[in-house]
């Protein structure tokens, strides 16, 4: 059977490229933006599988729209997919509240309230799957990524959570990993702390050098990473948490290591602490 698919953040990256790959397989597509003109040309070359919603996740009432189209129109939803968010560079001592907490709105807060506003329907068909977009950085925190790991921090620990309460609803959640891909995420997708202390030049000011450098040049193919969620959604079983190219994999290989080693360095301190 088509499956029926609501994407948030479709305008580019990721979401653009999933929203495509779903249409163009004959699954049907609630593609959504704050912008909708930006997914006319999608709604235009998939007429009968592909509604273009505007949809700002900071927003209920937009959300609570789009999750009513896609019953309307399409008669259910079977996967959700949280991709809309956005980047941030800078120390934690550059960086101002009125900066980062935006961020914190559209990455944690929307995607939670798009999940929670959405498992109503989902509940109602078998096999349903939500896709949370996370991060490289929500696997390991690293200098100049502070705010934008602790948003997709939170999306990690709100994940697994979520998927022990579904699962046994038969709903299955899959976190999305990915390393650097080319889309426009280093671009149009990351703020910039204004602020910038010389202190910190050679910690957090190497993420400002490295967003400069890379744009454009990232070595992942968000088509093959499109493919990959593609199966994954698909499988009887998917994974909870699926990283995506080798630097996402280097990241979790060396957060795991460093994490055992500090386990096992402090274990016979930090393991007896229960009352005798």
């Amino acid at each position: 059977m088509n499956k029926t698919w609501l994407i948030t953040g479709c305008s580019s990256g990721l979401g653009r490229h999933i929203a495509q790959a779903a249409a163009a397989r004959g699954d049907n597509v609630v593609a959504t933006a704050r912008n909708p003109d930006t997914l006319r040309d999608l709604a235009d070359r998939f007429p009968d599988h592909v509604r273009a919603v505007r949809l700002d996740v900071t927003e209920p009432g937009s959300v609570a729209a789009a999750i009513a189209l896609s019953a309307r129109e399409f008669g259910g939803l079977d996967v959700l997919v949280n991709n809309a968010g956005y980047g941030f560079i800078g120390a934690v001592e550059e960086a101002e509240p009125e900066e980062y907490r935006p961020m914190f709105e559209v990455n944690v807060f929307g995607l939670i309230e798009t999940t929670r506003m959405a498992l109503p329907v989902l509940r109602r068909r078998t096999g349903a799957r939500i896709v949370n977009l996370s991060s490289g950085a929500g696997l390991s925190g690293g200098a100049g990524s502070g705010y934008y790991s602790a948003t997709k921090f939170a999306v990690e620990g709100f994940s697994e959570a979520l998927a022990k309460e579904v699962g046994p609803l038969g709903i299955q959640v899959i976190i999305v990993e990915p390393g650097p891909f080319r889309t426009e995420f280093l671009g149009r997708s990351i703020a910039m702390a204004a602020r910038e202390i010389d202190a910190y030049a050679e910690t957090a000011g190497q993420r400002r050098a490295y967003r400069d450098s890379n744009d454009g040049k990232q070595a992942g193919d968000p088509e093959k990473a499109t493919a990959v969620i593609m199966q994954a959604v698909d499988a009887r079983h998917p994974p909870l948490h699926l990283p995506l190219g080798p630097v996402a994999y280097g990241i979790a290989e060396r957060k795991f290591d460093a994490f055992r080693s500090d386990m096992e360095a402090w274990r016979e301190i930090a393991f007896h602490t229960d009352f005798d």
